[in-house]
């Protein structure tokens, strides 16, 4: 049978449980077994696809097209699993489905309630991810904090399913904030007991409890925590700060995290095989080169917007034995005075994704910056059509040249909506998402990037490059290097004179992983490393 472990968190929010959760899942499976991940968000939107970044962070997309928490990625970093749309519910999906199978007359004129028709939605997805994987266990992250009111359904659905399926097939871990006072140079144990009480308050008792600190804690915590809690000496873990979140499952396992888990569950399984992370996290920890890196978005105030292009240009570093230090840079900053002085000093320069126009002719000067400069680019969905943009204006001479996003006025829409697509389409669900294949020109640097001619890459994205301009941008000298394989769409561009720019309308950093970096990145950075020597020679 399916087991079933629930990650929930207190005292304050952001403490990690999303970290905890993927080492552990990545620990399990290394122990051999089958680990299928999903994350519980109480907001009552139906999907973050409509939320601000700066609320938010990054929208994290499946390969079944699913727009979900950034915390996804995580879980695929770490596990090496593609997850799906059974790995993220919210709120607001819940009510939505309740909502329309009242309308539909599924209830049979129940009174319908949070208890038991809300929390029985939840419960047949939590059930559902571990049906269509057949994983050995589900770890299941609850978003929120104890005593968020919003989170209160789920805590009651997943108690019942404990009670359902029995403590045998499930396990409780409660991550929580051990504080350090400076005044008194002491943790804190307090807060947690507290928080602990809250969750019983719930009907739900930890099994294991792990403890977010800065520093490292004395043994008299443990011990405290153990007593007060209710809980076995060594079902209480520590999981410190540290500067590499993938260290984090090689620290949780020497305090035997895995092996409590397994013990609680009544898992047999082998020892965890660790040899391929640990070399990995040795590599990260003796890195001795550097490489400057400028990411120019619109929301670099939020660095969690970029998440994922972050990872995979750290990931391609840690190939390298190189320091990925990234200048985070606001487009709106970047004018025509300021640009040489804001981007002489950078050997690479990716401009990641985004909507509306706010900020947008900050980044064609440095796509601009970048050709003529000769400097590596890298354009990811909106890089790649700011690339097309600036190219049709300045090499082409279309000076009006736009998005029909930026400007639905302007003369030559060299991006435009794709086709069937409109301003009237709501904007819920309706992008176009998920892995769609994509077949590369023979002989183009894109294919001597992947090494081979036909990839799947995942989507977001509501507009496309417009295929009236392109006999006129190839004659002019751009490469249209990727496109979908009736070749109706264009899906990378390229020069090829030039050390590397390179523009994909898809989102290639969701399928970077720390120990496998992405064949794009690995390129973009190794390119940046030569730009770099080159100057430095």
């Amino acid at each position: 049978m399916t087991k079933y472990i629930f990650v929930t968190g207190g005292v304050v929010s952001g403490l990690g449980k999303g970290i905890t959760a993927a080492s552990l899942g990545r620990l399990l499976k290394a122990r051999g077994l089958k680990v299928a991940a999903q994350k519980l968000d109480p907001y009552i939107n139906v999907d973050p696809g409509t939320m601000s970044p700066y609320q938010h962070g990054e929208v994290y997309v499946t390969e079944d097209g699913a727009e979900t928490d950034l915390d996804l990625g995580h879980y695929e970093r770490f596990i090496d699993e593609n997850l799906n749309q059974y790995s993220n519910l919210t709120t607001g999906k819940v009510y939505w489905n309740v909502l329309n199978k009242e309308r539909k007359g599924e209830y049979l004129g129940s009174t319908v309630q949070v208890i038991p028709h809300v929390t029985n939605e939840i419960k047949e997805f939590v059930y559902r991810v571990g049906e269509k994987t057949d994983a050995d266990v589900v770890i299941t992250e609850i978003g929120g904090t104890i005593g968020d009111i919003e989170s209160q359904p789920f805590l009651e659905a997943v108690r019942q399913i404990s009670l359902e399926i029995g403590k045998e097939n499930s396990l409780f871990i409660h991550v929580t904030l051990v504080p350090y006072l400076s005044g008194s140079e002491e943790h804190k144990s307090k807060p947690t007991q507290h928080s602990v009480k809250e969750l019983r308050g719930m009907g739900i008792n930890p099994d294991i409890i792990v403890l977010r600190s800065d520093k490292p804690l004395e043994a008299s915590i443990f011990e405290k925590i153990s007593l007060f809690c209710n809980v076995k000496s060594d079902c209480v873990v520590e999981n410190r700060t540290l500067s590499n979140l993938y260290e984090a499952p090689l620290m949780l396992e020497k305090s035997r995290f895995s092996d409590v888990v397994c013990r609680e569950l009544n898992i047999d399984a082998p020892k965890p095989v660790l040899a391929e992370w640990e070399q990995m996290v040795r590599r990260i920890r003796n890195r001795t080169g550097a490489v400057h890196i400028g990411l120019v978005g619109k929301y670099v105030k939020l660095h969690d917007a970029y998440l994922s292009v972050a990872e995979a240009m750290n990931h391609a570093g840690y190939e390298m034995n190189t320091f990925v230090k990234v200048h985070w840079i606001d487009s709106e900053d970047i004018t025509k005075d300021s640009v040489n002085n804001i981007l002489k000093d950078l050997s690479g320069i990716i401009i990641p994704g985004g909507f509306g126009n706010r900020g947008i002719e900050g980044m064609i000067l440095a796509a601009k910056y970048a050709r003529e400069k000769q400097i590596p680019y890298l354009g990811i969905c909106l890089g790649m059509q700011i690339a097309v943009i600036e190219f049709a204006r300045n090499m082409l001479g279309l000076k009006d040249a736009n998005s029909g996003e930026f400007d639905e006025q302007c003369k030559h829409k060299v991006i435009d909506f794709m086709p069937g697509q409109s301003e009237e389409v709501e904007k819920g669900g309706t992008l176009r998402l998920g892995s769609y294949p994509c077949s590369i020109k023979l002989g183009t640097k894109l294919e001597s990037y992947y090494g081979k001619q036909t990839i799947h890459e995942r989507h977001r994205h509501r507009y496309e490059f417009n295929n009236k301009y392109r006999e006129k941008l190839t004659d002019a000298g751009l490469v249209i290097s990727g496109t979908s394989p009736d070749n109706s769409l264009v899906e990378a561009i390229e020069l090829q004179e030039h050390p590397f720019f390179t523009g994909v309308q898809f989102h290639p950093e969701f399928k970077s992983r720390p120990n496998q970096a992405h064949p794009l990145f690995r390129g973009f950075i190794s390119a940046a490393l030569k730009e770099q020597n080159y100057g430095n020679s």
